[in-house]
């Protein structure tokens, strides 16, 4: 699988982000353009300028993704996804945040056709992970864009670890509800790694569902950030690239939705 490391800082049209940024460029073009994506590199050096630390515990933060249960609650039966689920909430115009006591997820059916309707129940986020440097620095870059773009709110914040897994007999669908949209205000997803993969093309939609843009999370750290009530989104199904072996794409989604 792949690590974090320093590649060639890859140049994107208007609606992608590279090069050096800080929080007010990254405001303004999820405010023009309602997505972002943003190269590994290029978020490597916006977390590292927040922090010098901000990466410490990469590899522990990666391997994490190693220890998960299946999802035991896939209406279609599938067996190709593992998952961990945390629940943070942050005050109104700050990046501090804390943990919540755990608890389910939720979403209705009006956003997630296929497993919504009822409390799925997860295994937490290992506590070790969920304070550790990575996790901190990627929900405190959340904080500051969302807090800026909406300061008066405060934010509940669940964080999901997804691993999807596919083989020679299996597909394995990253957003097995398909073309949708989560249900809050703003959504971070961000390339952990991936072995022996391919598809996996994400593509933004505006509101008609018509495609805006396509683009891969490859690189670790590659990072796609949507304002979710203006956009809907999709990945396509991975394959193994080698039949023989199984692929694996490692992925972290963090929700904000505003409390009222």
């Amino acid at each position: 699988m792949s690590t974090l490391q320093e590649t060639t800082v890859r140049r994107y049209s208007t609606d992608c982000v590279s090069q050096r940024l800080d929080i007010d460029d990254l405001c303004s073009g999820l405010a023009r353009h309602n997505y972002l994506f943003i190269d590994g590199l290029t978020t490597t050096n916006i977390l590292t300028g927040l922090h010098q630390n901000a990466l410490a515990d990469w590899r522990e933060f990666a391997a994490s993704w190693g220890d998960m249960p299946l999802d035991g609650h896939m209406a279609d039966g599938g067996s190709y996804r593992r998952r961990r689920h945390a629940t943070l909430a942050a005050n109104a115009d700050s990046p501090e945040w804390h943990i919540k006591a755990h608890q389910p997820h939720y979403q209705g059916r009006d956003f997630n056709s296929l497993n919504g309707g009822i409390a799925r129940h997860y295994e937490p986020i290992l506590k070790d992970i969920l304070h550790g440097a990575t996790m901190s620095s990627i929900v405190g870059l959340g904080c500051r864009m969302f807090s800026r773009l909406a300061p008066y709110y405060p934010w509940h914040i669940e964080l999901h670890q997804f691993r999807i897994e596919s083989n020679a007999e299996f597909v394995g669908k990253p957003t097995p509800e398909g073309v949708h949209r989560d249900g809050v205000n703003f959504v971070i997803m961000a390339m952990v790694d991936h072995s022996n993969m391919t598809n996996a093309e994400s593509t933004i939609y505006d509101l008609d569902q018509n495609p805006l843009k396509s683009f891969t999370l490859n690189a670790p750290l590659d990072l796609a950030i949507v304002n979710d009530e203006q956009v809907f989104h999709g990945v396509s199904p991975i394959k193994p690239s080698d039949t023989a072996a199984p692929a694996v794409r490692d992925v972290l989604v963090a929700t904000f939705r505003k409390q009222f």
